[in-house]
């Protein structure tokens, strides 16, 4: 059997899957999987938000109720990691994390990532691939403002549910072109926020020297 060939079926399968969910649960099935996704669950956004940019482009849905409750999923799922993060703590995410693909190295890089960027890391983070699964731990472990947190994290999803989305209604139920313009789009996310990052450190300069 020819297994690339057999796992792409089982993709398109899923995708399928997931349209018909996203489709019969309306509103509140992109809710549900994105909190799941948000958390550290592996189910990648790619596979949920294009599937109901899909459905947006059929008329069955529309922008605002997508970006709305891909966001609120989103959020609720980075809560249920801060709240891991806060009430029990490193040993804990460590010890059973990596049974979901959290490893100690994951959360090393997360944490080097909020503690070189500070609050801004958590909206960034929420944009790039390998980070946004796990952000939200050093956030918790770092006893981050709470409010501050929801801003960061609700405005980093937001702009990803967005562009997701955008992919899904344009290419539409096309597996293969989702996944290559999701890798395309994703490039451009990295480098619009290394420009982010690179202004938010000089804008710190400068003030931090006005003081």
């Amino acid at each position: 059997m020819d297994v690339p060939c057999y796992n792409m079926q089982m993709l398109y399968a899923f995708f399928n899957w997931l349209v018909s969910v996203i489709g019969n649960m309306g509103y509140a099935g992109i809710v549900f999987l994105m909190f799941i996704e948000s958390t550290f669950i592996p189910l990648p956004s790619e596979l949920v938000i294009p599937p109901a940019g899909y459905l947006i482009s059929q008329k069955q849905m529309n922008w605002s109720g997508v970006v709305l409750a891909g966001t609120t999923g989103s959020l609720l799922g980075a809560l249920f990691n801060y709240a891991i993060a806060i009430y029990l703590g490193r040993p804990f995410i460590l010890k059973y994390g990596k049974y979901f693909g959290v490893s100690e190295s994951h959360l090393k890089k997360g944490e080097q990532f909020f503690q070189s960027h500070g609050g801004i890391s958590i909206f960034i983070g929420r944009l790039i691939l390998g980070i946004r699964h796990y952000i939200s731990f050093p956030a918790g472990l770092a006893r981050m403002n709470f409010k501050k947190f929801c801003f960061y994290t609700s405005a980093g999803a937001a702009v990803w549910v967005w562009i997701l989305a955008y992919i899904g209604f344009f290419v539409g139920n096309n597996k293969e072109q989702v996944f290559a313009a999701s890798k395309q789009w994703s490039i451009y996310v990295v480098g619009a926020c290394a420009l982010l990052i690179a202004g938010y450190v000089v804008w710190h300069k400068k003030k931090t020297a006005c003081k």
